[in-house]
């Protein structure tokens, strides 16, 4: 389970004085189920992720992941967690498989237990074409595809998502939010960032719309199209973010 209470981060920009890239969201995500955060670039959502992750150290506020504070326990939450996102930063001289293996070991597997883990994600995620391959001779989708298999080697009770399916083609994208579902239905707590409507609508159970580092909106899709009175869920997006929406200072 994850829970988050008043998570905050800030940050000190020379320009532009103290940013609050994430202030005050709170959430629960239980296991055996999907938490979409849905927003726009710059909303907040890959710091929220990395928080709990504890790839960043919180500025203020909690977060409890697998029972393990973020803070006072980062290599607990670590051991259990699974971070998957679109930086994928691969060893370019390793295969994917030694990549794989080399993460496997990181997290103290056995030999034994590590050789029986390749081989059911490899086959799982139809890597065995390219096991064999150096990294940087991988396609965009084979080199996600190793990052989730390197993401899923310790089997994590909690995965979490950034954005996986960017830049990939339709059918490797059906394959990661396949295989999304499959960590759900395996009992797994699973945290979805995307902006990606149709995504949001077919995976997720519970949706957090964020935007400006606030959490604007919670529910399942039923609720949100019942509590704004639009269907689409890209009208109930541009509903709850309009008011509060300013472009991530790059686009200026």
């Amino acid at each position: 389970m994850i829970e988050v209470q008043n998570l905050s981060k800030h940050f000190w920009d020379k320009k532009r004085g103290e940013i609050r890239a994430v202030d005050g969201v709170s959430f629960r995500c239980q296991p055996g189920q999907i938490y979409g955060l849905l927003g726009a670039n710059g909303a907040g959502k890959t710091t929220t992720l990395r928080m709990l992750a504890t790839i960043l150290e919180p500025s203020a506020g909690t977060a409890v992941v697998c029972g393990h504070d973020v803070i006072d326990h980062p290599e607990r939450v670590r051991a259990n967690v699974g971070f998957l996102s679109t930086a994928t930063a691969l060893y370019p001289r390793l295969t994917a498989r030694e990549v794989v293996q080399y993460f496997g070991r990181l997290n103290g597997l056995s030999d034994a237990v590590l050789k029986q883990r390749v081989d059911k994600i490899f086959d799982r995620l139809d890597m065995n074409g390219f096991r064999d391959r150096r990294c940087d001779k991988l396609s965009t989708g084979m080199k996600q595809k190793t990052s989730i298999a390197r993401t899923l080697v310790h089997d994590p009770a909690v995965m979490i998502f950034d954005e996986p399916t960017l830049g990939l083609d339709i059918m490797t994208a059906r394959t990661i939010t396949a295989f999304i579902r499959e960590c759900r239905d395996l009992g797994k707590t699973v945290i979805f960032s995307t902006h990606i409507m149709s995504e949001v609508e077919k995976l997720c159970d519970v949706i957090g719309i964020i935007q400006g580092g606030k959490l604007l909106a919670e529910g399942s899709l039923e609720e949100l199209r019942a509590k704004y009175g639009e269907r689409d869920l890209e009208e109930i997006f541009v509903k709850v973010v309009a008011p509060h929406y300013v472009p991530p200072a790059e686009d200026h």
